[in-house]
């Protein structure tokens, strides 16, 4: 197997490479009831056990949530480890249980005329989601409704397994681009009216837009307010979240700012903070499925930030 030259191919990330694969089989072989046994499970032992990065999570709630007792976030600290567990037990199910034929009986889409409305547009369309529900299979659902989107993303470090997972993700019909000198690339997709498909709760730097995301300042990239503010492509906000079982969810918009409207967001500031208020208000209601684990705020926000807020 070829991998960029970028990437590590050494004999133990192909051993890393086969173990994984070895997972993958292993949860391919087995129920979907038995993964929900086994997410439970693994998420009572990272919680209660082996605590998995438990400083970094509790501090996460505890910024957002400071008025919650011990009992509430250990509960959510929970169903976040039950549902990146299932998450992962999910992707690896996807491609053997759905299919362009029975899609509609694992997906909900209550604003499917405006999702259609949005893809048929001719001009180039950004779509944006967080790390909360099921955002993979977002993109694999975008692929099976014949509408191609683009992502950009930083190469794994393993090479053998950033393949599979890009196997995995272009038979949705998911292209992903590297995220170190892809502006030409996102340029010229936007050109010719291609769709953007990119995470919004990432750190953006010390120089990036600092707004308020759940309470706290937090660091965004602009590149992705300037997507749409310079080309003119609608901004379109997303959520996967899994309902009551799983490969069982709901997608809906969160909200769309298109430039045509008077309403539209008009500068780096105002979109980011849109973007951004339309996640936060979906993640309060559903904050079991997000990723506390991941290091959202981190940085130093600049004085002038700190001020603003």
């Amino acid at each position: 197997m070829d991998a960029p030259e970028q990437q590590s191919t050494t004999w133990k990330d192909r051993l890393v490479y086969w173990v994984f694969r070895l997972f993958i089989a292993t949860i391919q072989s087995l129920s979907v009831e038995r993964c929900q046994r086994l997410a439970q499970i693994a998420a009572f032992v990272f919680t209660r056990v082996v605590r998995v990065r438990h400083k970094l999570v509790e501090s996460n709630l505890n910024r957002v949530f400071p008025n919650w007792t011990l009992t509430q976030s250990q509960a959510i600290q929970k169903q976040m480890w039950e549902h990146l567990i299932l998450m992962a037990c999910e992707i690896a199910l996807a491609p053997r249980k759905i299919h362009r034929e029975n899609w509609y009986e694992h997906f909900e889409l209550p604003d499917r005329r405006e999702m259609l409305r949005f893809a048929l547009d001719p001009r180039p369309k950004v779509m944006v989601s967080g790390h909360f529900g099921n955002f993979e299979l977002a993109g694999f659902l975008t692929g099976l409704l014949g509408i191609s989107t683009t992502a950009i993303a930083r190469p794994l470090d393993n090479g053998y397994v950033h393949d599979y997972i890009d196997q995995f993700r272009s038979l949705g019909g998911q292209y992903m681009i590297s995220k170190s000198g892809s502006a030409g690339q996102v340029e010229a997709l936007l050109a010719r009216g291609g769709a953007l498909s990119l995470l919004a709760d990432q750190y953006g730097g010390p120089k990036g837009c600092w707004v308020e995301f759940l309470g706290q300042l937090a660091s965004c990239h602009k590149a992705l307010a300037l997507f749409t503010l310079s080309s003119g492509a609608p901004m379109m906000v997303c959520s996967n979240i899994r309902k009551d079982r799983p490969l069982h969810f709901e997608t809906r918009i969160l909200g769309v700012a298109d430039p045509k409207s008077q309403d539209c967001p008009d500068s780096i500031v105002s979109m980011t903070k849109w973007y951004n208020g339309c996640l936060e208000r979906a993640i309060r209601e559903r904050p079991g499925q997000y990723w506390w684990v991941h290091h959202r705020w981190k940085g130093t926000p600049p004085t002038k930030a700190l001020k603003a807020a």
